[in-house]
């Protein structure tokens, strides 16, 4: 019962945290780039682009740090035995996402918030660029330390405590796990990023307001789709073949394959129970699989019960496959919703074709659609992440159901769990309101030019704004 309670309570925090994550890493991009652009050019629409992107950016990342040192707060509230056993090396990644990446990010966005006409305007742009850099650490630090649970190195365990025992800590921070989880996951905040301004920005073109202030950002957003979903496609290749060296059983269960198989192909569709050989795939794409996991149609795949096996020779008696259901469906969520996400970028772009700008309700809303659905993909691809590990917390070195707090009782959890989604319920209707209003106030306006010291005076007034 505690196992159960706090893996739910986790997953919900998790999950809920990561909402905001994908945004926050993509979107502060695109204020980085309308800032520079001000900067270069001096026109005005880039500015009042970049306050606008800006709000919203910091109300969504306002939001992810409060879920993120919640989640964090869990390590020792129901999980003090992971905690106790791989703290000294699941800690240091950790920490220096605290002392480095997020000292950047708060340090640098506080003196980007209040430095509007205080600093000198070079400076005041190396600011954002400076908290943009600091998203970036931040997120690298945080896959690594996931990644090293999902392929321990870089350890020993002491002989005196039995714990595990950093010691070195390049490899925790730099074995091909981490990298590779690093560019998928930004690649897909990027598309993230780009389809939420594609999005904001489609609703005020439908709603007939500045045409040539939201066309140029709806046209970013498509365009960073595009090139990011590229990279996404890319670096989930090179992911897969990490995935099968590090965790073959995961891949297994990614296509509910139960017998090694040469030539594997993957099912875009499946009928019946995933959960044994009862399954009967309706679409296939012969040897699919088998490049995913091998870079050669012809490659060979380990199947579950063949990996059981060796498991179950390893490690002891025990069931060592993941819920395969959960496994295979959010693996197609993930790729289905990113390709769809694609497909609306080129039509987008088409639909911007020779000067043209679509107004219609029906590219609103398909916009608008195109907001979540990246959201969702990339939120599923984390839930296939962590549950294909299962029945690890850290692949082959301690099994989940050994991390849970031994002293917390059931009622505990309970309580806590329920308390965690009656806030986060409160915290998800903040947000929606606070950004549906920002959204919907648009901009700050353009100022006329006053006569004589006219560039500098204007936007010394846009700044104050808001």
């Amino acid at each position: 019962m505690n196992l159960d309670l706090a893996r739910w309570q986790f997953a919900l925090t998790s999950v809920y945290h990561f909402v905001f994550v994908p945004i926050s890493l993509g979107t502060i991009w695109f204020v980085v780039g309308f800032h520079t652009a001000w900067y270069r050019t001096g026109q005005q629409k880039y500015l009042r682009l970049t306050k606008f992107f800006g709000k919203l950016f910091l109300i969504n990342f306002a939001m992810g740090v409060v879920t993120g040192i919640v989640q964090e707060f869990q390590f020792g509230m129901n999980w003090s035995d992971y905690s106790r056993f791989v703290g000294d090396v699941f800690g240091a990644p950790l920490a220096m996402e605290g002392l480095l990446a997020f000292f950047l990010e708060s340090t640098f966005l506080g003196l980007w918030i209040f430095g509007w006409d205080r600093l000198p305007r070079l400076v005041h742009l190396a600011t954002i660029w400076m908290a943009a850099l600091g998203t970036l650490f931040s997120a690298f630090f945080i896959l690594a330390a996931n990644a090293w649970m999902q392929h321990p190195t870089g350890y020993e365990i002491s002989s005196t405590t039995g714990r595990a025992v950093l010691n070195d800590v390049g490899a925790v921070l730099f074995q091909p796990a981490s990298i590779m989880a690093f560019a998928h996951t930004m690649t897909a905040a990027f598309v993230v990023g780009g389809a939420f301004v594609a999005a904001v920005g489609g609703w005020h073109l439908a709603k007939g307001h500045e045409a040539e202030l939201f066309r140029p950002a709806v046209k970013a957003g498509a365009w960073v789709i595009l090139i990011a979903a590229v990279g996404v496609a890319l670096s989930g290749s090179e992911i897969a073949k990490v995935m099968v060296a590090d965790q073959p059983m995961k891949m297994a269960a990614a296509e509910g394959l139960y017998s090694t198989t040469t030539d594997a192909p993957f099912s875009i569709l499946t009928i019946g129970d995933l959960s044994g050989d009862q399954a009967t795939p309706i679409i296939e794409i012969p040897g699919l699989l088998s490049y995913l996991a091998t870079g050669s149609v012809d490659g060979t795949v380990q199947g579950i019960d063949n990996l059981q096996e060796e498991y179950v020779a390893e490690y002891g008696p025990g069931d060592y496959s993941p819920y395969v259901p959960l496994t295979y469906w959010a693996f197609r969520a993930m790729i289905g919703f990113g390709m769809i996400a694609a497909v609306y970028a080129l039509w987008a772009l088409w639909r911007f074709r020779g000067g043209r700008t679509p107004r219609s309700r029906a590219f609103a809303v398909s916009t608008a659609l195109v907001t979540l659905l990246p959201l969702a993909g990339i939120s599923a691809g984390w839930i296939f992440t962590e549950a294909g590990r299962q029945p690890w917390i850290v692949f082959g070195l301690q099994k989940t159901a050994d991390g849970v707090s031994p002293l917390t009782s059931s009622p505990e959890i309970l309580s806590s769990f329920i308390g965690f989604a009656v806030l986060y319920a409160g915290l998800a209707i903040v947000e929606v309101r606070l950004m549906l209003r920002a959204i919907a106030a648009g901009p700050p306006p353009e100022l006329e030019e006053a006569d004589g010291d006219s560039d500098q005076d204007s936007d010394k007034q846009l700044y104050f704004a808001y």
